[in-house]
């Protein structure tokens, strides 16, 4: 008996009727009524996103670029990875990583791969996540950025966390953001190697 190949893989179950609940700025929530095996139906609620791009940023020190920001539905102060919604036309991903890197921490950085992607919730949601490793970093002159921070991220601290501390405060359950706890982890994992395993930033997503 060959080994199960261990791989997400495409696929899509017949639709029989979708309705749209809500649209909003960003996320719309449909029910999709699925056709399951035995010839069963029932019904699916989920989020449409646009999907987002983060950004695990590391100094020649080893160090993760945090910022902390409020997030309204956890009623927290949260420390996570700069981070967007994919929401400029025909931007790349790795350049959407390096806008939200920019405006949210004012940092540039010269070498990129792919870290790690998620589906944040599957169960509930399409978004997709991408995670980028961001390397030799340089600060971008105050009068060069010119990016206006409002709403939750006015005041927004930036922090730089040595990654075996950043991975010790996610598995103590201190550090709770998704992309961050994923991209933390994954950062660890891949510096065993020098980083050698890890896809450009151009790979295509799955």
């Amino acid at each position: 008996m060959s080994p199960t190949v261990i791989s997400d893989t495409p696929e899509s179950w017949d639709v029989v009727e979708s309705k749209e609940r809500f649209s909003g700025h960003v996320i719309r929530v449909v029910t999709d009524t699925v056709r399951m095996p035995r010839d069963e139906v029932a019904d699916r609620d989920y989020v449409v996103h646009p999907g987002s791009v983060a950004v695990l940023a590391l100094d020649d020190l080893d160090r993760v670029l945090m910022i902390r920001q409020y997030r309204h539905p956890t009623r927290r102060l949260m420390w996570e990875l700069p981070a967007g919604i994919r929401d400029v036309a025909g931007e790349s991903l790795v350049d959407g990583a390096a806008r939200e890197l920019a405006e949210e921490a004012g940092y540039r950085a010269a070498t990129w791969h792919t870290l790690v992607d998620l589906r944040t919730s599957p169960g509930m949601s399409d978004e997709r996540i991408r995670v980028f490793l961001a390397r030799d970093l340089t600060k971008i002159p105050d009068e060069e950025n010119g990016f206006v921070h409002r709403h939750e991220e006015v005041d927004m601290p930036v922090e730089w966390v040595p990654l075996p501390d950043a991975v010790e405060k996610a598995l103590m359950g201190m550090i709770h953001n998704s992309p961050a706890v994923a991209g933390i982890l994954a950062a660890y994992a891949a510096s065993v190697e020098g980083f050698a395993t890890l896809r450009p930033a151009d790979a295509p997503e799955a």
